[in-house]
């Protein structure tokens, strides 16, 4: 294999080459690079650092804010009222205007740190052979063939093929989700390992956390697995939420009604019934105006703003505002498994030794939980050879268990930390034990071996080994096993199968051995450890489900929304912990490998079946939410690791770990759990389906009051009446009443059942044949109350300048009503939580009435307004009118209810 053919070529290959080839074809020799060598490939394959995307300049990106269809709508209302001198009204619309650019323009901004972050993670320095001296360079110089230098706390500066090892464990939960550091050697692995597999490997960004090691570059900058994900990110578009996507068709619909509207108005008007085109000109404008719902961005931002505040009481922190609702439409929740579905603290849940297989009760890093057998519980004095296993593996142990602010805390190694606090449920403490037990001398865990061993002298002063590591590794030392009466000749077949059995429930092994011996020489070697040793117990070891996350699972499966489980662990594991989470019972587990090995159709059938993914790298998290939106789904994405920077990003709602979770994470994330707990997720998904909620209340609140004051505009010019209002009177009525009285139904609380829905379907249209229905109704009955108050004070001889106070009245008092009913969209208000529940509708209704009050009475406004005091009877009609909105919204809602239900009954009765 030429150089040509490999370096740059971004193949995938590597690993499974043997490091003396690789050695061989970047032409590296045991000096390292030459300095004019390093030059040539400088100029070849350029800088080891992550390009910068293209970025629009901030005058760009300010001005794409703008374009929105309900920013034109809200811009034309400002042209409207500029033109009729309604300066207060113009200048509260082109703030709204403004805000709501200023919002887009910073989130964007926000959006773009997530490559900057990526960008971040490279090393800054790297220590290097070159020309047959080692030296420390800035990490940019990197070429591929450097030889390169890591040892403990170095972050891996570029992409390496090992060729030289010691001890060296590295942390790539960032880029593989894998939950352990991983345990690195120079052994070739097969062409097809996943990335968490590739065990000759070091990739850049990664930590390095034990040991030390040479490693040869073989990729750089945008060629490593760091600079794909990168690529990935920057090539990925930031979906719209569904809301935006409705609010966008909704608003366009709309202009055009409005438009069409007054159009047609216009020509009726001049043409049919004669009237002065001037004159018309105006009362379209006054039409147009009435239509308009200018409020509408200003309730979506308050409303939004509103669920980020309860969120974040929630400890979920929202990033980008349209996220808020985003979360109640969510049908898919794509979720890690570390931390968010578990703990994040490792536990012995089996211990099998003696003879028997002892189940091990409590979660996580306190000491404390039983020990049964076939559910029986048992006390651990009568096992021996268990009482042995526990303090062996105490003994053999590096880690620390502490309490502080009555909280259980590991330091050092989460598996070591588990045997401890098995240890302590047996009230075996670490330091009695070694205070009893006191250690000699002891040889570190390395890959070579895959053991650590320990020496200690007893009570007695009899001199013991004791060893723990992987199965295979100890069977292989062993010669007897211990039983319930004594030392037995190992029995290898029947531990080779308990391990089989153990470690198909997920969970991970270590075998515990000791041996009553005395050191050849001064110190422990490794010739001490051959062999002679006797078994004591294999224990099972696991991150358990949080409590919490199995009901939030729950919750969500009973609110429609499915969970998958996308995991950089194995299969085993994965599909376990799937299990008692209740995802996935009853169907395979898929591995990244097969997904790779799918084209796009066959993953779009799979990801709908299918809900535990193992060993999935950051192209395969990615297409999954891809091919899960093909579906048509709302999907959420958890992610902690720069990893999942693509698929947080792409998803329609990203969320990032916020204790574990890297800048990148977060940055692409659209919510950040403050928690890592999923949870959280299940509370902000509710929070959600409140503030979509909310808007369509607000929405079906906006439209029929509107809808109103349009319709009596209409109804006066088509039957050549006087017109019940002034342009001046439906600029004041939108003014006072549409916008300020809608507001209070943003704090409306979530519904009861409202997590008892299904999603609603994702391509649901925010107008519904519902929604039109109940706009025409309220819109005809209040038109019906004002023009119908309107005409019956003309007959009886009332001036028209009275008729029009009470026809603003009653569509003030219209709406104020219709707030009230407008709680809930089909439940009655009609008790004392419906009138009472929001005070801040009771509020809201309270400072409208004495404005209403100012416009009918005082000298001011009616010199301004053309309006008239009123008297008692004639309040008391205006009251009637708005009576009649409430009394008949509330039977529609009964009529309806009570249809749903006959329809719901109707096929048990047959």
């Amino acid at each position: 294999m030429t150089e040509n053919q490999i370096i740059g070529s971004r193949q995938e290959y590597w690993h499974s080459l043997a490091h003396e080839d690789v050695l061989r074809a970047l032409r590296t020799e045991p000096g390292g690079l030459a300095d004019s060598e390093v030059r040539v490939r400088m100029a070849q394959y350029g800088p080891n650092r992550l390009t910068p995307p293209k970025c629009r300049s901030p005058l760009q990106r300010l001005l794409m804010q703008f374009h929105n269809i309900l920013l034109y709508v809200m811009l034309g209302a400002a042209a409207i009222t500029a033109f009729l001198h309604h300066w207060v009204d113009t200048g509260v619309l082109l703030a709204a205007v403004v805000i709501n650019a200023i919002i887009g323009f910073i989130q964007e901004g926000k959006a773009e740190a997530a490559l900057d972050a990526i960008r971040a993670m490279l090393s800054p320095h790297a220590t290097v052979i070159r020309a047959g001296s080692r030296r420390e360079i800035d990490a940019t110089d990197l070429v591929p063939g450097d030889l390169v230098f890591l040892v403990s706390g170095d972050r891996v500066p570029a992409d390496l093929r090992l060729v030289s090892v010691k001890d060296l464990r590295v942390e790539e939960a960032a880029l593989t989700g894998e939950s352990m550091p991983v345990e690195k050697s120079i052994d070739t692995v097969s062409a097809d390992a996943p990335l968490g597999d590739r065990y000759d490997m070091a990739y850049s960004g990664t930590l390095v956390v034990y040991g030390q090691a040479t490693g040869v570059v073989v990729a750089t900058g945008a060629a490593t697995e760091l600079g794909k994900i990168n690529e990935m990110l920057t090539g990925i578009q930031s979906l719209t939420t569904p809301l935006l996507r409705q609010i966008d068709r909704f608003g366009r619909v709309l202009a055009l009604a409005i438009l069409g509207m007054s159009a047609a108005t216009f020509v009726l008007g001049t043409m049919w019934r004669d009237h002065e085109p001037a004159e018309m000109f105006m009362m379209v404008v006054a039409l147009a105006a009435s239509a308009i719902p200018e409020g509408l961005p200003a309730i979506m931002t308050v409303t939004l703003a509103l669920g980020v505040q309860r969120m974040a009481r929630r400890r979920a922190i929202i990033r980008h505002l349209p996220a808020v609702e985003a979360l109640g439409s969510v049908t898919v929740i794509c979720s890690d498994k570390t931390g968010t579905l578990t703990r994040n603290e490792m536990t012995v849940q089996r211990v099998v030794c003696g003879g028997h297989v002892f189940d091990v009760g409590g979660v996580g890093y306190a000491p404390v939980g039983d020990f049964s057998i076939d559910g029986r519980i048992i006390d651990t004095e009568h096992y021996p050879a268990l009482a042995m296993a526990i303090r062996a593996g105490v003994l053999c142990n590096d880690a620390r268990l502490r309490q502080e602010d009555n909280s259980w805390h590991v330091e050092g190694d989460p598996t070591e930390g588990a045997l401890l606090v098995l240890g302590g449920k047996t009230r075996f403490w670490q330091h009695a034990g070694e205070t009893a037990w006191p250690r000699l001398d002891s040889i570190p865990f390395e890959s070579q071996h895959r053991f650590m061993a320990t020496h200690h002298r007893d009570s007695d002063g009899d001199s013991w080994f004791f060893v723990k590591g992987a199965p295979e590794r100890i069977l292989d030392m062993c010669s007897f096993q211990l039983s319930r009466d004594g030392e037995h000749p190992v029995d290898v077949d029947t531990w080779r199968r308990m391990a089989t059995d153990t470690a198909a429930q997920g969970l991970r092994l270590l075998a515990l051995a000791c041996k009553r011996a005395t050191p050849e020489g001064e110190r422990l070697s490794l010739s001490d450890l051959e062999d002679g040793y006797t078994l004591l117990a294999l224990v099972g070891i696991i991150d358990l489900p949080r409590k919490e996350a199995i009901r939030a699972v729950a919750e969500c499966h009973h609110a429609g929304i499915r969970v998958k489980m996308i995991t950089g662990d194995h299969a085993e594991t994965a599909r376990a912990i799937g299990a008692q989470l209740a995802i996935g019972v009853g169907k395979p587990a898929i591995t990244g490998a097969e997904v790779a090995l799918m084209d796009d159709a066959a993953l779009r059938r799979v990801a709908m079946e299918v809900d535990v993914f193992a060993r999935a790298s950051p192209e395969h998290k990615l297409r999954l939410v891809q091919a899960l939106q093909a579906h048509g789904q709302v999907v959420a994405m958890t992610g902690d690791g720069v990893n999942d920077a693509p698929a947080l990003k792409c998803a329609d709602v990203g969320v990032a770990m916020g204790m574990k979770g890297t800048e990148a994470a977060k940055e692409a994330a659209d919510m950040v759990l403050a928690d890592d707990n999923f949870a959280t997720i299940a509370s902000a998904v509710r929070e959600g389906r409140a503030v979509y909620d909310n808007l369509k209340k607000f929405i079906l609140f906006m439209l029929p009051t509107n809808g109103g004051e349009a319709l009596v505009v209409i109804a006066a010019i088509l039957f050549e009446l006087a017109l019940p209002l002034t342009p001046a009177q439906v600029l004041w009525i939108n003014m006072v009443t549409s916008s300020t009285l809608g507001l209070a139904l943003a704090f409306e609380p979530a519904e009861h059942g409202i997590m008892n829905r299904r999603p609603r379907p994702p391509g649901e249209a925010l107008l519904s044949g519902f929604f039109v229905w109940r706009v025409l109704m309220v819109s005809v009955l209040m038109m019906t109350g004002a023009l119908g108050l309107f005409l019956w004070e003309l007959e009886i001889g009332t001036s028209i300048e009275t008729a029009r106070t009470m026809a603003v009245n009653a569509v003030v008092v219209a709406e104020m009503f219709y707030l009230v009913n407008s709680r809930y969209i089909l439940a009655s208000v009609v008790n004392l939580e419906g009138l009472t529940g929001n005070r801040y509708i009771l509020l809201a209704i309270a400072a409208c009435i004495p404005l209403q009050l100012a416009y009918t009475h005082t000298p001011m406004m009616q010199s301004i307004f053309d309006s008239t005091d009123l008297s008692l009877l004639e309040w008391a009609k205006v009251l009637g009118a708005g009576l009649l909105v409430f009394c008949v919204a509330e039977l529609e809602k009964f009529v309806i209810r009570q249809t749903r239900l006959a329809s719901r009954l109707a096929p048990h009765e047959q």
